[in-house]
Formats: C-alpha cells, structure tokens, sequence
C-alpha cells in the first residue's frame, strides 16, 4: 500500500470515527446504543473464534506442557539434590555419631591406665605395605609418635608403631604372626608370651605349664623394660580354649578384645603410666547367670492329714493279730497236748 495523502486521512478518520465510538460506549454503559451491534457481531463471529481456538489451542497446550515440563525437571533435580544432601548429611552425622563413641571409649581406657594418648584415624591398610596385618594411621613424628609405642583402642590392644614417618605411621596389628607380646592372667602374676595368628585366637605360652586356666580368664600386657614397645595393664583378650599338651605344658588361646577388621579410631601411647594399673583397664567381669531353682511347698493342714491316714492304715493291718491270743480256737497247739 502505498503512502499517499489520501491513505493518511482515511486512516486519521478510522481512528477518529474509534475513539468516537468508545466513548460512546462508555458513556452509554448497560444502555450503550452499540449492544445491539456488539450481539450482532458476537453471534456473527463466535463460531469462527471457537474454530480457531479449536485449531490454535493444542499448539498452545503443547507450548505450555513444555514449558511446564521443563520446570517440573527442574523442581525434581532440585528436590533430589536436597535428598542428596540430606542423606549424606544424616549419613555424615551417623558416622561422627560412631567416631565420637569410639573416642569417648579410648579416653575412658586411656583414663584407666594412665596412659597419655595421640589419637590417630586408619587410613590405610596393610595390603599396600606386603601381606602382614598393618595399618597406616594419620598421625607421625610431627604429632610426636615414635617408634615401638603401643597402640590402642577402647576395646585393647591393637597392635605396635613399626614405622613413622612425617605424617603417618604404620601399625603392625596384635593379630599379625610376627607379632608377640607378654602377657599377664588376670588377678595372678602368672606370665606368658601371646602371638598372632591372623583370623583366629591368638596363640599364649605360659611360663607355668601346670597352672590351671580355665575358659573365659582375662589377659593384660605385662609391659616392656622402659614401656618400649608395650606399656603395661593394657586389656589383650579373653581366653577362648585351653588344649593340653603332655603333662607339664598347655596351649592356650585367647580371643582379643580388639575387633581388627574395624578399626577406625585408635589412640597410640606417647606417655606410660608411671604405675602398673594392673587390671584397672579391664572391663567389669560378666556376671555368671545364676542356676534356676524349683522350690516345693507343703502346708501343715495337708501334712497332718496324710499322717493321719498312714496311721489308721496301719491299725487296720494289726487287726487280726490282736484278736487271734483271745480266740478259743487259736490257742496254743502245745497247751491243748499237755492238757490231754
């Protein structure tokens, strides 16, 4: 369309002649002049808007799933990224939870004996260093660990510092074959000399073969000259099974406290007790389950009734023998003879 003079007031008139309407319109409200054109209009029109909203609405609804659909992803990646977060913070919490128990179990035996602690957390375990049972722990010379210091836990004993370096430190565990530790039985002075055996009790020598152990005894490291590589009172196990060997000697096997397959916190000894706490350290002694015993209760009223009983029992059997020195017929065979 091309724009000339006359395009420009015909559309100036268009829009006059509009605004002249709506303000008629307005102006009239419920009584506007234009109702009845409007009507005509709608009546006339509304099957062509219906037709073309029928057409035009699909497109629209698919626009707007999609658009829906792409903040429906976004609100579900939110919420798993919260439930996420929120499991591994319950899952972190149950862990701290865990470590904190240990802990307070390590301080609590470290209080018994005496004993001045370094805590440390395995970080490693022994398949990186060869096949003996060792672990590596945080903690090195810079934490003032040193060779051959015991290490602990609030269980007992796990093993010994074999290595140290700047920040770590190996371990050789309790349970390891070269390992080998004195001993001491509980509530005795009777010593002996523990080794490791891997996953099965560890193997103890007495010094007295004729001393009688018996399943269930407690034993505790007797301690090394200068607390050097064990420290004395620390808790080893619990004898498991005692095997005769020939008349003077035993074997005897013991089950440690320790659990060597989870091991999270330790504690390692960088200051000895200045006494021997003996068995101190120890944990309290089950206590034995007592034997049930079956009580029986008679009354007096049901006693006298059956003695009663008995004694007219035997009445009745002394009878005849009462009656028979009286019976004329049952006298002496002998008096008869001597009558005659």
């Amino acid at each position: 369309m091309r724009d000339t003079r006359e395009s420009r007031v015909l559309l100036l008139l268009l829009i006059t002649i509009s605004f002249a309407l709506i303000t008629v319109d307005i102006r009239g409200g419920d009584d506007s002049p234009l109702d009845a054109t409007k009507r005509g209009a709608a009546t006339a029109l509304g099957p062509v808007e219906d037709g073309v909203a029928t057409v035009v609405d699909p497109v629209g609804n698919a626009i707007e799933a999609v658009r829906e659909s792409g903040d429906r992803h976004d609100r579900i990646a939110e919420l798993e990224r919260q439930n996420a977060e929120l499991k591994q913070r319950l899952g972190s919490d149950d862990r701290n939870r865990a470590r904190a128990a240990e802990l307070d179990k390590i301080l609590k035996t470290a209080g018994a004996g005496r004993y001045g602690i370094k805590g440390a957390q395995v970080i490693a375990i022994g398949a990186a260093q060869g096949l003996s049972w060792t672990v590596t722990i945080d903690a090195g010379s810079r934490d003032g660990l040193e060779r051959d210091m015991t290490v602990l836990n609030g269980d007992g004993l796990v093993g010994r510092v074999t290595t140290v370096g700047p920040s770590t430190a190996t371990v050789l565990l309790a349970n390891d074959p070269e390992f080998t530790v004195g001993t001491r039985l509980e509530k005795t002075s009777e010593l002996g000399f523990a080794t490791g055996q891997g996953d099965r009790p560890m193997k103890v020598e007495l010094l007295n073969g004729k001393l009688k152990v018996a399943k269930g005894d407690r034993l505790v490291t007797f301690g090394s000259s200068g607390s050097r590589p064990f420290v004395p009172g620390v808790p080893i196990g619990v004898v498991s099974s005692v095997e005769p060997v020939g008349d003077v000697t035993r074997t005897v096997y013991v089950e440690p406290f320790a659990s060597f397959t989870r091991l999270d916190i330790v504690g390692v000894v960088v200051q000895p007790p200045r006494d021997d706490p003996r068995d101190k350290v120890l944990p309290p002694a089950p206590k034995a389950t007592p034997t049930p015993t079956v009580t029986v209760t008679v009354t007096p009223g049901a006693e006298g009734e059956a003695a009663g009983a008995g004694a007219g029992a035997d009445a009745g059997a002394g009878d005849p023998a009462v009656e028979n020195p009286a019976d004329p017929a049952g006298g002496d065979p002998a008096a008869g003879e001597d009558g005659n």
